[in-house]
């Protein structure tokens, strides 16, 4: 085993960071024609999820983030990855995961998002080429020691029992929830509209559902998002808005509508494309208790509420700027991976 020299680490994907967060020529040449192989990812989309990750990899979280790790070697661990595709760069961090932790990550991309994450390991290789041979795409996974994979209910199911008998993370659906109480600010009602609306509502860490308090007024909530309203510009978003209006027309669902987005009361935590559910709670304490009842099925919760929960919470705007240690379904990727015998 070689010796893993953490400074150098924190070094290389620093370096890594600063070029993801100014992207250069090239890079915006991948980001604008994204949308020629995916319509949900437009320029705008992709740049954020670039930038993000950018700012995800500076020098003091990246310190912060490996100081809590035993990572002395490089165990050089054949890692399966089958990474998600719903936005752009989202497997990113299970690569990163492997690629610190010392071992070979064997990248099964979605066909939705693989020239990004290409590239972006590319320009890894640019800033440090020894990780010229630890990473590889495949178009099938054989040969691995254990495996990271992430995908819907059912697809889990096929992911167990293929990858059971190795050490295996399995993600399933995850959704994620705004408690709100009544006296939030314009401003933070506003920043709530990038946890719907960022990449379309597609993520796991967008807001997918609402809890209000009984009474709650949706008039200062539709006033502070209306500067979000070209989104229904975007064909597949307004094909989605259509075709879920329509139903609730013919069904005669009660719903809300400022144009854009509907409001629909529903007990579920998995809303269609241009709807947010909702559901009413009496006390704090009562929303408190569904929110830990629904914990398995919540990716984090976006409130300033004083509330105790096992899911990750967030303050408003911020669902979709994870931190280093913000680990998808709260599993411990560093953990799993520094630990595997």
């Amino acid at each position: 085993m070689s010796k893993i020299d953490i400074n150098n680490t924190i070094n290389t994907f620093a370096e890594l960071g600063k070029r993801l967060a100014n992207p250069d020529e090239a890079l915006m040449g991948i980001i604008n024609t994204e949308r020629q192989y995916n319509a949900w990812f437009t320029p705008e989309s992709v740049l954020s999820a670039v930038k993000a990750t950018g700012e995800m990899l500076n020098s003091t979280d990246l310190s912060q983030w490996l100081a809590k790790y035993n990572i002395t070697e490089a165990k050089g661990k054949r890692i399966g990855l089958v990474l998600a595709g719903n936005i752009p760069l989202v497997g990113f961090h299970d690569v990163l995961c492997v690629l610190v932790s010392g071992n070979h990550a064997l990248i099964k991309a979605s066909s939705q998002d693989a020239r990004l994450i290409k590239y972006v390991l590319n320009l890894l290789v640019e800033v440090d080429s020894s990780y010229a041979d630890k990473s590889s795409f495949v178009e099938r996974l054989v040969d691995f020691d254990a495996i990271i994979a992430t995908g819907s209910n059912n697809t889990s199911r096929y992911f167990e029992y293929y990858f059971g008998k190795v050490p295996n993370i399995i993600r399933k659906n995850r959704n994620s929830i705004a408690l709100l109480t009544g006296n939030e600010s314009t401003e933070e009602l506003h920043a709530l509209g990038n946890d719907i609306f960022d990449y379309f509502g597609l993520g796991c860490r967008n807001v997918s559902k609402l809890l209000v308090p009984a009474g709650y007024n949706f008039n200062s909530f539709f006033e502070a998002i209306e500067d979000f309203h070209p989104i229904i510009n975007h064909h597949k978003y307004n094909n989605n808005y259509d075709y879920n209006k329509s139903i609730y027309l013919v069904n005669g669902d009660q719903h809300l509508d400022n144009g854009f987005l509907m409001l629909k009361q529903d007990e579920r935590l998995t809303s269609p494309l241009a709807v947010l559910f909702y559901d009413i709670y009496e006390s704090l304490d009562s929303a408190q208790e569904t929110l830990l009842q629904q914990s398995e099925q919540l990716q984090c919760i976006v409130t300033t509420a004083a509330i105790k929960t096992q899911n990750q919470q967030v303050p408003f705007g911020q669902s979709q700027h994870p931190q280093l240690w913000d680990y998808a379904d709260g599993v411990d990727t560093m953990e799993f991976l520094s630990t595997l015998s």
